[in-house]
């Protein structure tokens, strides 16, 4: 452990809920674990997780956003940007000196400017987490020639070129920033910290009594208020813990409920396997979870509820830190439906299946191949009918198809050689050098 008295101080900065950015709280989490001491700031919408909380050598200091819904967008934008600024440079000033400051990437506006001024001004060691292009982003919902997204890729571009160092998520982000700005930044993959591993019948049983106090769908159809030997999913014989051979399948997907995932492919796709259920015979009834909180949740689960399906129902509830790695452990398949705005970044919530030994299937983009290999740790979908299809054969016959079991196991084995490389020891082999 190093010295007090040698001891570094690392700014780390989320313009965003700091508890919905789990890679800035890894990085600061492996700040503290080379001894130095971190001052997390960002927004405390959701809380963090409980190892931030806990760690001695971590403080969290929360920015207070400003309310602007009853203006215009484009007032709301320039207010926001104005209050942001503020309030950030203060809150930086006020926190003290620091050596080292790592900013997250995007939002590039107001946070790169002002970061790097207070660099300039305090003589810190300005360091860029790319995790994605703000412009991309902007992209989205404003014209190729609008004169904001061209004030904003100026400004990204810029102050970008000006950092000390430069961290990014992928081998196609570092060639991007190198050929179009002359950037040079270290890939650091997103990789599972240890609280995303595989868990025993034990504890999957544990957590379905735990959730199934809350939703119905996780209780068996001979619950009884207080007993803990039978849930949907499994049963206790002879005071050991077995799988239901008449389960329904468990379906997992996490999304921040933005336009980046149209979350639209999913209830098609689902809407299929309700026609199929009927058709088939072959399939089992499926309970798809589906967390995370976003702009918009409350239309998708309108759309959900209009639905009325028999034997697929959605649960889509908002987990504590410490309850989700449970969640994505227990499930038998998992779902993503990000596609990256740049189609630079991989979504961390494959990361995190991964982790935990679930096989994904995921929304096909440019560079998803450094993540996902068709077939062996998942598949790759475009369409919902692509979706549909490989949802219907994977539960068909669930769970005595002997070749879909045989091919479940054969990718849990190339998940648990994924499994081998960790954040901290990525982090270490990649990151630490920066902060040293």
């Amino acid at each position: 452990m190093t010295d007090q008295s040698s001891r570094k101080t690392v700014k780390v900065v989320v313009l965003g809920d700091i508890g919905r950015s789990p890679r800035m709280q890894y990085h600061a989490l492996s700040l503290a674990g080379c001894g130095h001491r971190v001052n997390l700031i960002g927004y405390v919408e959701t809380q963090p997780l409980p190892e931030i909380l806990e760690n001695p050598l971590i403080t969290v200091t929360k920015l207070h956003p400003l309310k602007v819904e009853r203006y215009p967008k484009i007032v709301q934008y320039f207010l926001k940007a104005l209050w942001q600024s503020i309030s950030m440079f203060l809150t930086l000033l006020v926190t003290g000196k620091c050596s080292y400051l790592l900013c997250q990437n995007p939002p590039a506006i107001p946070t790169l400017p002002v970061c790097r001024f207070y660099c300039l001004v305090t003589h810190t060691k300005f360091v860029i987490d790319w995790h994605n292009y703000a412009w991309s982003i902007m992209a989205l919902s404003l014209k190729s020639d609008h004169p904001l997204l061209k004030v904003s890729t100026y400004i990204e571009k810029f102050f970008g070129q000006s950092s000390d160092n430069n961290l990014c998520v992928t081998y196609a982000m570092k060639r991007d920033l190198l050929e179009k700005w002359n950037i040079l930044a270290t890939v650091l993959y997103d990789r599972p910290p240890k609280i995303f591993h595989p868990i025993t019948l034990q504890e999957k049983h544990d957590w379905f009594i735990k959730i199934g106090q809350q939703y119905k769908e996780f209780r068996s159809s001979e619950y009884d208020s207080g007993d803990c030997n039978r849930t949907a999913f499994t049963v206790v014989v002879d005071n050991a813990v077995r799988l239901r051979y008449d389960r329904p399948g468990l379906l997992f997907s996490s999304t921040s409920w933005t336009p980046d995932e149209d979350f639209s492919i999913l209830m098609e796709a689902l809407q299929v396997y309700e026609t199929n259920y009927n058709l088939s015979q072959k399939l089992p009834k499926l309970i798809c979870v589906i967390t995370g909180k976003g702009p918009m949740k409350e239309h998708y689960t309108k759309q959900i509820a209009s639905r009325n399906w028999e034997h697929v129902a959605v649960v889509t509830p908002w987990l504590e830190a410490c309850d989700y790695p449970t969640m994505v452990a227990s499930a038998d398949l998992g779902v993503c439906l990000h596609t990256s705005s740049s189609g630079l970044d991989l979504p961390m919530k494959v990361v995190d299946m991964f982790g935990a030994g679930l096989p994904v299937l995921a929304c096909d983009f440019n560079c998803l191949d450094e993540l996902v290999h068709d077939g062996e740790n998942g598949y790759v979908f475009k369409t919902s009918d692509d979706l549909s299809k490989q949802i219907v054969s994977w539960f068909e016959e669930f769970p005595n198809n002997t070749n879909q079991n045989n091919i479940a196991d054969s990718m849990r084995e190339k998940l648990a050689k994924f499994q081998e490389s960790r954040w901290e020891d990525n982090w270490n082999l990649r990151a630490k050098k920066f902060f040293e």
